[in-house]
Protein backbone atom coordinates (compact mmCIF):
# COMPACT_ATOMS: atom_id res chain seq x y z
CA UNK A 1 0.00 0.00 0.00
CA UNK A 2 2.72 2.15 0.98
CA UNK A 3 4.38 1.68 -2.82
CA UNK A 4 1.15 2.16 -4.72
CA UNK A 5 0.74 5.30 -2.15
CA UNK A 6 4.21 6.89 -3.38
CA UNK A 7 3.43 5.53 -6.76
CA UNK A 8 0.30 7.97 -6.97
CA UNK A 9 1.85 11.05 -5.10
CA UNK A 10 4.90 10.99 -8.19
CA UNK A 11 1.83 10.33 -10.56
CA UNK A 12 0.79 13.41 -9.23
CA UNK A 13 3.81 15.52 -8.73
CA UNK A 14 4.46 14.82 -12.47
CA UNK A 15 0.99 15.44 -13.67
CA UNK A 16 1.18 19.16 -11.79
CA UNK A 17 2.94 21.80 -14.69
CA UNK A 18 5.81 22.73 -13.69
CA UNK A 19 4.94 26.42 -13.86
CA UNK A 20 2.73 26.01 -10.82
CA UNK A 21 5.90 24.41 -8.79
CA UNK A 22 8.17 26.93 -9.99
CA UNK A 23 6.06 30.34 -10.07
CA UNK A 24 9.04 32.11 -10.68
CA UNK A 25 10.24 30.18 -13.45
CA UNK A 26 5.97 31.76 -14.42
CA UNK A 27 6.76 35.44 -13.67
CA UNK A 28 9.86 35.05 -15.79
CA UNK A 29 8.21 33.36 -18.92
CA UNK A 30 5.77 36.19 -18.62
CA UNK A 31 7.85 39.24 -18.35
CA UNK A 32 9.99 37.58 -21.22
CA UNK A 33 6.71 37.34 -23.58
CA UNK A 34 6.19 40.87 -22.56
CA UNK A 35 9.33 42.00 -23.72
CA UNK A 36 9.18 40.29 -26.86
CA UNK A 37 5.65 41.25 -27.31
CA UNK A 38 6.45 44.86 -27.21
CA UNK A 39 9.77 44.23 -29.73
CA UNK A 40 7.40 43.55 -31.94
CA UNK A 41 4.95 46.09 -31.54
CA UNK A 42 7.35 48.81 -32.56
CA UNK A 43 8.96 46.72 -35.19
CA UNK A 44 5.51 45.56 -37.50
CA UNK A 45 3.64 48.22 -39.04
CA UNK A 46 3.09 49.93 -42.71
CA UNK A 47 6.76 51.33 -42.24
CA UNK A 48 8.82 48.49 -40.82
CA UNK A 49 11.50 48.90 -38.61
CA UNK A 50 15.37 46.89 -38.53
CA UNK A 51 15.06 45.40 -35.04
CA UNK A 52 18.66 45.96 -34.22
CA UNK A 53 18.12 49.88 -35.00
CA UNK A 54 14.96 49.48 -32.56
CA UNK A 55 16.83 48.64 -29.53
CA UNK A 56 19.87 50.85 -30.68
CA UNK A 57 17.91 53.61 -31.16
CA UNK A 58 16.19 53.16 -27.20
CA UNK A 59 19.25 52.31 -25.57
CA UNK A 60 20.81 55.76 -27.39
CA UNK A 61 17.57 57.69 -25.92
CA UNK A 62 18.46 55.90 -22.55
CA UNK A 63 21.87 56.63 -22.31
CA UNK A 64 21.49 60.69 -24.26
CA UNK A 65 20.79 62.15 -20.70
CA UNK A 66 24.27 60.52 -19.18
CA UNK A 67 26.30 62.30 -22.55
CA UNK A 68 26.72 58.68 -23.82
CA UNK A 69 25.75 57.99 -27.29
CA UNK A 70 24.98 54.80 -29.35
CA UNK A 71 25.56 54.73 -33.04
CA UNK A 72 23.45 53.36 -35.43
CA UNK A 73 19.81 54.82 -34.10
CA UNK A 74 17.36 55.72 -36.68
CA UNK A 75 16.99 58.90 -37.66
CA UNK A 76 14.66 61.31 -39.21
CA UNK A 77 11.21 59.55 -40.42
CA UNK A 78 11.77 56.09 -38.87
CA UNK A 79 12.62 57.53 -35.60
CA UNK A 80 9.33 59.98 -35.80
CA UNK A 81 7.76 56.48 -36.01
CA UNK A 82 9.49 54.62 -33.34
CA UNK A 83 9.45 57.56 -30.64
CA UNK A 84 5.93 59.18 -31.49
CA UNK A 85 3.48 56.93 -32.75
CA UNK A 86 4.67 53.27 -31.96
CA UNK A 87 6.64 53.63 -29.18
CA UNK A 88 3.63 55.44 -27.09
CA UNK A 89 1.30 53.03 -28.40
CA UNK A 90 3.20 50.19 -27.57
CA UNK A 91 3.97 51.27 -23.78
CA UNK A 92 0.51 52.47 -23.57
CA UNK A 93 -1.14 48.81 -24.57
CA UNK A 94 1.08 47.30 -22.28
CA UNK A 95 -0.23 49.23 -19.41
CA UNK A 96 -3.94 49.33 -20.10
CA UNK A 97 -3.83 45.42 -20.49
CA UNK A 98 -1.90 44.87 -17.37
CA UNK A 99 -4.37 47.06 -15.64
CA UNK A 100 -7.79 45.56 -16.88
CA UNK A 101 -5.83 42.07 -16.35
CA UNK A 102 -5.12 42.61 -12.11
CA UNK A 103 -8.36 44.26 -11.79
CA UNK A 104 -9.95 41.38 -13.57
CA UNK A 105 -8.28 38.99 -11.14
CA UNK A 106 -9.28 40.66 -8.47
CA UNK A 107 -12.41 41.36 -8.86
CA UNK A 108 -12.54 37.14 -9.22
CA UNK A 109 -11.08 36.66 -6.33
CA UNK A 110 -13.21 39.43 -3.83
CA UNK A 111 -16.76 38.51 -4.69
CA UNK A 112 -15.49 34.36 -5.49
CA UNK A 113 -16.82 34.19 -9.09
CA UNK A 114 -14.96 33.52 -11.85
CA UNK A 115 -17.01 35.34 -14.61
CA UNK A 116 -16.68 38.40 -12.95
CA UNK A 117 -15.21 41.14 -14.97
CA UNK A 118 -13.50 44.94 -14.53
CA UNK A 119 -17.00 46.94 -15.73
CA UNK A 120 -18.23 44.81 -13.29
CA UNK A 121 -19.11 47.82 -10.92
CA UNK A 122 -20.73 50.18 -13.48
CA UNK A 123 -17.15 51.51 -14.50
CA UNK A 124 -17.40 50.73 -18.29
CA UNK A 125 -21.32 52.75 -18.34
CA UNK A 126 -20.24 55.17 -16.54
CA UNK A 127 -16.90 55.54 -18.95
CA UNK A 128 -19.30 55.89 -22.12
CA UNK A 129 -21.21 58.38 -20.30
CA UNK A 130 -18.64 60.71 -19.56
CA UNK A 131 -16.75 60.36 -22.80
CA UNK A 132 -20.11 60.32 -24.76
CA UNK A 133 -21.04 63.64 -23.30
CA UNK A 134 -17.90 65.34 -23.91
CA UNK A 135 -18.02 64.17 -27.45
CA UNK A 136 -21.06 65.72 -27.95
CA UNK A 137 -21.10 68.78 -25.91
CA UNK A 138 -17.66 69.87 -25.12
CA UNK A 139 -16.62 72.95 -27.03
CA UNK A 140 -12.73 72.32 -26.40
CA UNK A 141 -10.62 68.92 -27.01
CA UNK A 142 -8.42 68.97 -24.42
CA UNK A 143 -7.01 70.49 -20.82
CA UNK A 144 -3.41 71.43 -21.22
CA UNK A 145 -1.72 68.39 -22.59
CA UNK A 146 -4.50 66.01 -22.61
CA UNK A 147 -7.35 65.08 -24.39
CA UNK A 148 -10.87 66.60 -22.85
CA UNK A 149 -12.33 62.70 -23.10
CA UNK A 150 -9.79 60.60 -21.29
CA UNK A 151 -10.31 63.03 -17.91
CA UNK A 152 -14.58 62.68 -18.92
CA UNK A 153 -13.78 59.01 -19.04
CA UNK A 154 -12.10 58.62 -15.89
CA UNK A 155 -14.28 60.56 -14.09
CA UNK A 156 -17.46 59.07 -15.66
CA UNK A 157 -15.90 55.27 -14.37
CA UNK A 158 -15.18 56.61 -10.61
CA UNK A 159 -18.69 58.29 -10.57
CA UNK A 160 -20.19 54.95 -11.91
CA UNK A 161 -18.47 52.88 -9.31
CA UNK A 162 -19.18 55.11 -6.39
CA UNK A 163 -22.65 55.20 -7.30
CA UNK A 164 -22.33 51.66 -7.10
CA UNK A 165 -20.75 50.90 -3.99
CA UNK A 166 -23.04 53.73 -2.27
CA UNK A 167 -26.21 51.77 -2.88
CA UNK A 168 -24.65 48.74 -2.22
CA UNK A 169 -23.46 49.78 1.36
CA UNK A 170 -26.66 51.48 1.92
CA UNK A 171 -28.44 48.30 0.91
CA UNK A 172 -26.22 45.72 2.41
CA UNK A 173 -22.54 46.74 3.55
CA UNK A 174 -19.98 44.95 1.69
CA UNK A 175 -21.39 41.78 0.98
CA UNK A 176 -20.75 40.54 -2.61
CA UNK A 177 -24.62 39.73 -3.89
CA UNK A 178 -25.86 42.96 -2.93
CA UNK A 179 -22.59 44.96 -4.20
CA UNK A 180 -22.92 42.93 -7.93
CA UNK A 181 -26.97 43.79 -7.57
CA UNK A 182 -26.12 47.92 -7.45
CA UNK A 183 -23.79 47.37 -9.86
CA UNK A 184 -26.22 46.17 -12.38
CA UNK A 185 -28.71 48.79 -11.57
CA UNK A 186 -26.06 51.54 -11.71
CA UNK A 187 -24.66 50.38 -14.85
CA UNK A 188 -27.91 49.98 -16.77
CA UNK A 189 -29.00 53.58 -15.92
CA UNK A 190 -26.16 54.97 -17.03
CA UNK A 191 -26.46 52.93 -20.48
CA UNK A 192 -29.92 54.23 -20.95
CA UNK A 193 -28.35 57.87 -20.51
CA UNK A 194 -25.68 57.39 -22.72
CA UNK A 195 -28.26 56.20 -25.21
CA UNK A 196 -30.16 58.83 -24.87
CA UNK A 197 -27.50 61.38 -25.40
CA UNK A 198 -26.69 59.25 -28.40
CA UNK A 199 -30.12 59.83 -29.96
CA UNK A 200 -29.68 63.52 -29.36
CA UNK A 201 -26.44 64.07 -30.87
CA UNK A 202 -26.74 61.27 -34.01
CA UNK A 203 -23.71 63.45 -35.92
CA UNK A 204 -21.54 62.37 -33.54
CA UNK A 205 -22.34 58.75 -33.47
CA UNK A 206 -19.29 57.69 -35.26
CA UNK A 207 -16.82 59.12 -33.11
CA UNK A 208 -18.48 57.91 -29.55
CA UNK A 209 -19.17 54.34 -31.34
CA UNK A 210 -14.86 54.28 -32.38
CA UNK A 211 -14.27 55.24 -28.58
CA UNK A 212 -16.86 52.40 -27.45
CA UNK A 213 -15.11 49.67 -29.15
CA UNK A 214 -12.22 50.82 -27.90
CA UNK A 215 -9.37 52.06 -29.77
CA UNK A 216 -5.11 53.23 -29.11
CA UNK A 217 -4.48 54.94 -32.46
CA UNK A 218 -4.24 57.98 -31.14
CA UNK A 219 -1.79 57.36 -28.42
CA UNK A 220 -0.06 59.93 -26.60
CA UNK A 221 3.21 60.31 -24.26
CA UNK A 222 0.21 62.42 -22.28
CA UNK A 223 -2.16 59.64 -22.35
CA UNK A 224 0.70 57.31 -20.43
CA UNK A 225 1.33 60.46 -18.08
CA UNK A 226 -2.43 60.64 -17.24
CA UNK A 227 -2.31 56.90 -16.75
CA UNK A 228 0.64 55.82 -14.73
CA UNK A 229 0.27 56.95 -11.48
CA UNK A 230 -2.95 55.53 -11.05
CA UNK A 231 -2.17 52.14 -12.74
CA UNK A 232 0.95 52.47 -10.29
CA UNK A 233 -0.48 53.14 -6.98
CA UNK A 234 -3.50 51.17 -7.24
CA UNK A 235 -1.81 47.87 -8.95
CA UNK A 236 0.78 47.83 -6.18
CA UNK A 237 -1.93 47.82 -3.78
CA UNK A 238 -3.52 45.12 -5.49
CA UNK A 239 -0.26 43.22 -5.22
CA UNK A 240 -0.17 43.20 -1.59
CA UNK A 241 -3.34 41.92 -1.44
CA UNK A 242 -2.75 39.10 -3.00
CA UNK A 243 -2.35 36.87 0.25
CA UNK A 244 -5.47 38.41 2.26
CA UNK A 245 -7.49 37.49 -0.92
CA UNK A 246 -6.34 33.98 -0.16
CA UNK A 247 -7.21 34.12 3.37
CA UNK A 248 -10.85 35.37 2.07
CA UNK A 249 -11.24 32.71 -0.54
CA UNK A 250 -11.65 30.27 2.68
CA UNK A 251 -14.66 32.13 3.91
CA UNK A 252 -15.82 35.21 5.58
CA UNK A 253 -15.72 33.58 9.34
CA UNK A 254 -12.50 31.73 8.72
CA UNK A 255 -10.66 34.91 7.63
CA UNK A 256 -11.52 37.08 10.43
CA UNK A 257 -10.43 34.58 12.60
CA UNK A 258 -6.98 34.13 10.94
CA UNK A 259 -7.01 38.55 11.47
CA UNK A 260 -8.63 39.55 8.35
CA UNK A 261 -11.22 42.00 8.00
CA UNK A 262 -13.37 40.85 4.97
CA UNK A 263 -15.43 43.69 4.75
CA UNK A 264 -12.27 46.05 4.98
CA UNK A 265 -10.36 43.62 2.60
CA UNK A 266 -13.43 43.83 0.05
CA UNK A 267 -13.78 47.87 -0.07
CA UNK A 268 -9.99 48.60 -0.61
CA UNK A 269 -9.90 45.65 -3.38
CA UNK A 270 -12.93 47.05 -5.28
CA UNK A 271 -11.43 50.87 -5.02
CA UNK A 272 -8.01 49.60 -6.27
CA UNK A 273 -9.35 47.89 -8.72
CA UNK A 274 -11.88 50.27 -9.94
CA UNK A 275 -9.18 52.81 -9.96
CA UNK A 276 -7.25 50.60 -12.56
CA UNK A 277 -9.86 50.01 -14.53
CA UNK A 278 -11.35 53.60 -14.52
CA UNK A 279 -7.73 54.80 -15.70
CA UNK A 280 -7.48 51.69 -18.79
CA UNK A 281 -11.01 52.82 -19.53
CA UNK A 282 -9.81 56.72 -20.31
CA UNK A 283 -7.23 56.64 -22.35
CA UNK A 284 -8.44 53.42 -24.16
CA UNK A 285 -12.09 53.16 -24.56
CA UNK A 286 -14.08 49.94 -23.48
CA UNK A 287 -12.08 46.85 -24.29
CA UNK A 288 -13.74 43.56 -23.41
CA UNK A 289 -12.91 40.28 -22.09
CA UNK A 290 -9.44 41.52 -20.97
CA UNK A 291 -9.90 40.89 -17.65
CA UNK A 292 -12.08 37.55 -17.67
CA UNK A 293 -9.93 35.60 -20.23
CA UNK A 294 -5.92 36.57 -18.65
CA UNK A 295 -6.74 35.66 -14.97
CA UNK A 296 -8.42 32.38 -16.60
CA UNK A 297 -5.23 31.34 -18.40
CA UNK A 298 -2.75 32.35 -16.15
CA UNK A 299 -4.78 30.44 -13.30
CA UNK A 300 -4.26 27.03 -15.68
CA UNK A 301 -0.43 28.65 -15.09
CA UNK A 302 0.01 28.89 -11.91
CA UNK A 303 -2.97 28.10 -9.81
CA UNK A 304 -5.20 29.88 -7.89
CA UNK A 305 -3.30 30.98 -5.52
CA UNK A 306 -3.75 34.88 -5.56
CA UNK A 307 -0.16 36.06 -4.31
CA UNK A 308 0.84 34.61 -7.87
CA UNK A 309 -2.52 35.11 -9.91
CA UNK A 310 -2.19 38.99 -9.55
CA UNK A 311 1.17 39.41 -10.51
CA UNK A 312 1.08 36.93 -13.49
CA UNK A 313 -1.79 38.26 -14.42
CA UNK A 314 -0.15 42.25 -14.72
CA UNK A 315 2.36 40.91 -17.11
CA UNK A 316 0.15 38.29 -19.05
CA UNK A 317 -2.55 41.07 -19.60
CA UNK A 318 -0.01 43.59 -20.70
CA UNK A 319 1.68 40.70 -23.55
CA UNK A 320 -2.13 39.62 -24.64
CA UNK A 321 -3.26 43.84 -25.46
CA UNK A 322 0.11 44.39 -27.24
CA UNK A 323 -0.72 41.62 -29.31
CA UNK A 324 -4.07 42.10 -29.75
CA UNK A 325 -3.21 45.76 -30.77
CA UNK A 326 -0.43 44.38 -33.22
CA UNK A 327 -3.64 42.04 -34.93
CA UNK A 328 -5.75 45.24 -35.48
CA UNK A 329 -3.10 47.18 -36.94
CA UNK A 330 -1.95 45.07 -39.44
CA UNK A 331 -4.88 42.74 -40.49
CA UNK A 332 -6.70 44.89 -42.68
CA UNK A 333 -3.49 47.61 -43.36
CA UNK A 334 -3.70 50.37 -43.87
CA UNK A 335 -7.01 50.50 -41.97
CA UNK A 336 -7.44 49.39 -38.48
CA UNK A 337 -9.68 47.29 -36.53
CA UNK A 338 -11.06 48.09 -33.15
CA UNK A 339 -9.22 46.59 -30.66
CA UNK A 340 -12.15 45.74 -28.95
CA UNK A 341 -13.02 44.03 -31.96
CA UNK A 342 -9.88 41.96 -32.26
CA UNK A 343 -10.40 41.23 -28.08
CA UNK A 344 -14.42 40.34 -28.80
CA UNK A 345 -13.13 37.48 -31.43
CA UNK A 346 -10.75 35.98 -28.98
CA UNK A 347 -12.47 36.45 -25.64
CA UNK A 348 -16.10 35.04 -26.81
CA UNK A 349 -15.49 31.47 -27.65
CA UNK A 350 -13.18 31.75 -24.60
CA UNK A 351 -16.04 33.02 -22.28
CA UNK A 352 -18.40 30.14 -24.16
CA UNK A 353 -16.23 27.40 -23.77
CA UNK A 354 -16.22 28.28 -19.82
CA UNK A 355 -19.42 28.17 -20.06
CA UNK A 356 -19.48 24.79 -21.59
CA UNK A 357 -16.94 23.18 -19.07
CA UNK A 358 -18.52 24.62 -16.28
CA UNK A 359 -22.20 22.84 -17.50
CA UNK A 360 -20.46 19.43 -18.18
CA UNK A 361 -18.69 19.56 -14.75
CA UNK A 362 -22.64 20.39 -13.34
Amino acid sequence: MTTTARGGAARTAVAVPRARRRPGLALGGAFLALVLAMLAGVWVGALPLPPGAVVVTLLDRLLSPLGIGVPGALEGTQAAVLLELRLPRVLLASLVGAGLAISGAAYQGVFRNPLADPYLLGAAAGAGLGATLVIAYSPVQSVGPVGIVPLAAFAGALVGVGCALVLGTAAGGSHSPTLLLAGIAVAAFLAAAQTLVQQQNTEDLREIYGWLLGQLGSSQWSDIVLVLPYLGVAGLVLLLCGRALDVLAVGDDEASSLGVHPGRLRLVVILAASLVTAAAVAVSGLIGFVGLVVPHIVRKLVGGSHARVLPMSLLVGGAFLVLADLVARVVLAPAELPIGVVTAFIGAPFFAGLLWVGARRR
